[in-house]
């Protein structure tokens, strides 16, 4: 099983490269350890936008998208400081892609392949 993501800068038409991205599991919430869930990895969009080689087995995961520090360093405001996508994850044995389209005031996702 793998996991990968593409993260799109709809505004601009082109990928957005070095956005960080970290990948939590355990429990749906708040992000913290009290939770139950846990950081699993962290790792920034290549300069194709792209992320990907991650195997979090089944259960509840989400991505965590910095999307503030990406726009911040491109000198423009945005609405979102973050994306959290979370998503269940049925068969470990299937590959699961999470694309992102981000602009600076609103983002879309899907279950891609």
């Amino acid at each position: 099983m793998s996991l990968s993501t593409h993260v799109l800068d709809a505004a601009l038409g082109r990928p957005a490269a070095g956005v960080a991205v970290r990948l939590e599991s355990g429990p749906a919430g708040g992000g913290s350890d009290d939770n139950g869930e846990a950081v699993v990895v962290e790792g920034h969009t290549d300069a194709d936008g792209r992320l990907s080689g991650w195997s979090p087995g089944a259960g509840v995961h989400r991505l965590v998208f910095d999307t503030g520090s990406y726009f911040a360093e491109r000198g423009v405001s945005a609405f979102y400081p973050e994306v959290v996508i979370t998503f269940t994850i049925d068969n470990p044995d299937e590959h699961y892609h999470v694309p992102l389209l981000l602009s600076p005031f609103a983002y879309s996702t899907y279950r891609g392949s």
